[in-house]
């Protein structure tokens, strides 16, 4: 392991403040379970590392039609809240394939979003939901939208001076949702996995749709011409599966070590089908 400085600050301001003082030489450890990795292979090199645990972030507050998830809330709250379990199932859901035990009781959610793997659970999640996430600096404070806030493979719009704090995630209560990916094992990165919300209208109809995807290019992506095609549609058989083939067709997908583009372009319309199929049983279910 590459040697490094370390510093645990009591409060945000003064983990702000090494943030400034350190800029590109600092990395923020919370959970550990992406960075410690990364420093034993010495991937990430910094000279100072900047303890976050002590910082009062691990909050869970349901606020009206929003759930308020501190950074430093742990997988594993997700996982088993009620609370959360009600408002927004989707984070339970994705939560529950994160790694195993021990990385969902260390993880936090802040550090998968800073993170940033393209094949990853919560931020897949969090782009289908369309949460926000708020970021701090010393001086000010900015909000970004999830989709905003993925550039690319392992990279966020965060500079090196600031610091994710919060993420705000719209409620789903009274709208269908579903998670689905292949995995090559339990807890490992999906090869591709789909999130899904769905809005049934009072007539029966698709007002509300999102279909975000995970492992089809260097962040998760929406399917907007996918959504387009089920909104203002019963959302019968044929349409679900017609949207499901609109997303193969405009997702695009890579070949690796684990599978071919061809497959990952099938899992995209298997996956998605099987999952809008779901969240608009649950859609119809509640309305």
């Amino acid at each position: 392991m590459h040697p490094f400085d370390y510093a645990a600050p009591g409060g945000i301001d003064e983990a702000l403040a090494l943030l400034s003082r350190h800029g590109a030489d600092a990395k923020v450890l919370a959970g550990g379970q992406s960075l410690v990795p990364l420093l034993n292979y010495r991937l990430a090199k910094p000279r100072m590392v900047i303890d976050i645990n002590a910082l009062d972030l691990g909050a869970v507050g349901l606020e009206g039609d929003t759930v308020r998830l501190g950074a430093l809330v742990r997988h594993h709250i997700l996982e088993e809240s009620p609370e959360i379990a009600h408002a927004c199932p989707l984070l339970g859901a994705a939560a529950r394939l994160i790694g195993n035990v021990r990385v969902r009781s260390l993880g936090t959610v802040g550090g998968s979003l800073a993170h940033a793997d393209p094949a990853a659970e919560l931020p897949l999640v969090m782009v289908a939901l369309d949460a926000h996430l708020t970021i701090r600096r010393g001086g000010g404070t900015r909000r970004i939208g999830a989709s905003q806030f993925f550039t690319g493979y392992l990279s966020t719009s965060l500079e090196p001076n600031e610091l994710l704090t919060e993420i705000e995630v719209p409620h789903t209560v009274g709208k269908g949702t579903a998670l689905e990916e292949l995995a090559r094992r339990a807890g490992d990165f999906a090869v591709i996995a789909v999130a899904v919300v769905v809005g049934v209208d009072r007539r029966g109809r698709v007002d509300e749709a999102r279909l975000a995807y995970a492992g089809v290019g260097p962040q998760p992506l929406r399917a907007h011409r996918a959504e387009d095609v089920l909104v203002g549609h019963e959302p019968t058989a044929e349409w679900v599966a017609r949207a499901a083939g609109v997303a193969r067709g405009t997702m695009p997908t890579h070949s690796d070590a684990f599978a071919s583009s061809a497959y990952r372009s099938l899992l995209v319309e298997v996956l998605g089908r099987r999952a809008l199929g779901q969240a608009v049983g649950r859609a119809l279910a509640t309305s």
